[in-house]
């Protein structure tokens, strides 16, 4: 006998199904507590704030899951009322008036019609979806916008060149120090040398484009077109003055697409302009294109409005001046009590020598994990973007090379902060009272950082991106305490605490 829609409806799979959306609803409300907090802007800048991005879109995944097992529930009630009146109506279409001739069926055929379908209608409209929107709506006002994803672009194009990686192993996650591997797809490269080529970048357009074509060619399925990828592959390559291969893409793409209207003016256009070079070379015949794929190398990136910029990637890539043996020789490890210091006495610092012209020597543990949790904690409330004072207004400002996050901590912030100053003073023999604040500083995503100039006394506390090492920076006069506060990994957690110092 056919079960009623309301029999079914109360069911352990009904009841299965509205606990789910129970609970769904609960996830929202938690969701929308939890974030009641302002909006955050320029996410890309910050670590911190990329990280509390990470939790959400697991919350949002959790919701996801739960939001397809209530649609899952709902079409299984509907599916298994299917299949029931499926079989009840092939009885009664193979002989209606026998079928009707039983009183109890004309009974049931009214009721179903009457009561039941209309049931189950109220069942088909039931959207499970509102929870899932209403959560993505309140996690999308902290969602990275537009600005956020340039952001962290254009930090991977500052580490390619920084490190000089090719976008080959850069897409398949080969990169030096890091833990964790994630590739990048077609379409990734292609977002990549797209967002290059708008910023008339086109050194790292021709990179990342030729790297979507090679990941393309070799198989991997993506939503982009290979005629797109071709259109700003030729274009740029066409821009960093290489003619024939410009040439040679562009008829690729023609033949992909013969009805591509700016390919065959572009071909025409690049012909021409070969020709013209012929002619005042004097030849007649031009030289084949050269079929080696575009590697890092392949053409000379252009030059910087930094002119420092070169010396300092070098350093960054440990290129810099290498000891003699005879000089590491003369390096050694000791015990700084700073000139018999009575905080230091009992306990003395750990000292070693770093580079002997000019001296460099690094103190080792010098704050305690407590100590470094409780600085962050301090800070975080009061980070804000670092700014540069503009050269012709004297106004201080944002500067696009410049997105890490700051906060100023004082001695009367918290005792932990008085301890730190008077361990350095202690260290240093020197005071801290005509020295800038403890500055806390939130590495932005990009991991590298463009040179500045310090031009005041300062005490600073920032984190080295690419390292992922957290420092602080003490310039007092001629000497620096170049204090490394500990190394941090993917769990957080830490490994050395450490001062650097030139004397």
């Amino acid at each position: 006998m056919q079960q009623p829609v309301s029999d079914f409806l109360n069911t352990r799979g009904s009841k299965q199904f509205c606990l789910t959306m129970a609970t769904f609803l609960v996830l929202t409300l938690l969701t929308l507590w939890s974030f009641s907090s302002p909006v955050q802007a320029e996410i890309f800048t910050s670590i911190g704030q990329m990280t509390d991005l990470i939790f959400a879109e697991r919350e949002l995944v959790q919701s996801l899951k739960e939001y397809i097992e209530a649609e899952e529930l709902k079409l299984e009630a509907v599916k298994s009322w299917a299949d029931k009146l499926d079989l009840l109506t092939r009885a009664s279409t193979s002989d209606p008036e026998g079928f009707l001739a039983h009183p109890v069926n004309a009974y049931k055929l009214m009721k179903r019609l009457n009561t039941e379908w209309s049931e189950l209608e109220s069942l088909v409209l039931q959207d499970p979806s509102d929870g899932f929107i209403s959560n993505m709506s309140v996690h999308r006002q902290y969602f990275p916008d537009e600005e956020d994803e340039k952001g962290a672009a254009k930090a991977l194009l500052r580490l390619q060149d920084t490190y000089k990686l090719d976008s080959e192993s850069f897409s398949k996650g080969k990169l030096p120090g890091v833990r964790y591997n994630a590739e990048l797809t077609v379409d990734d490269c292609f977002d990549m040398g797209k967002l290059a080529y708008n910023e008339n970048d086109y050194y790292h357009s021709v990179l990342w484009m030729q790297q979507a074509l090679r990941q393309m060619d070799s198989g991997e399925d993506a939503k982009t077109l290979k005629a797109d990828i071709l259109d700003y592959l030729s274009y740029s390559v066409y821009q960093m003055g290489d003619l024939p291969r410009a040439i040679e893409l562009t008829r690729r793409l023609v033949a992909i697409d013969p009805s591509h209207q700016r390919a065959g003016t572009n071909l025409r256009y690049f012909e021409r302009l070969l020709s013209k070079e012929l002619r005042d070379l004097g030849r007649s015949q031009q030289e084949p294109a050269d079929e080696r794929p575009i590697q890092l190398d392949t053409y000379e990136r252009p030059k910087d409005y930094l002119p420092e910029r070169e010396v300092y990637e070098a350093l960054c890539r440990g290129e810099g001046v290498k000891m003699t043996p005879k000089r590491l020789s003369r390096l050694f490890c000791r015990y700084q009590d700073g000139n018999r210091n009575p905080r230091l006495l009992l306990k003395p610092m750990k000292e070693e020598d770093e580079w002997d012209s000019p001296h460099i020597v690094r103190f080792l543990e010098a704050l305690s994990d407590e100590e470094i949790e409780k600085i962050k904690e301090l800070a975080k409330p009061n980070l804000a973007r670092a700014t540069v004072r503009d050269p012709n207004t004297g106004v201080l400002t944002v500067a696009h090379y410049r997105v890490s996050k700051s906060a100023w901590l004082e001695g009367e912030d918290d005792p932990v902060i008085a301890r730190v100053n008077q361990r350095i003073e202690d260290v240093t023999g020197l005071s801290v009272n005509t020295a800038e604040l403890l500055q806390v500083t939130h590495p932005k995503y990009s991991r590298t950082s463009h040179t500045h100039r310090q031009s005041v006394l300062s005490i600073g506390f920032s984190l080295t991106p690419y390292h992922i090492i957290n420092h602080i920076i003490c310039i007092i006069s001629h000497i620096i305490i170049y204090h490394m506060l500990y190394h941090i990994t993917v769990e957080c957690t830490y490994q050395i605490n450490n001062i650097n110092a030139i004397i």
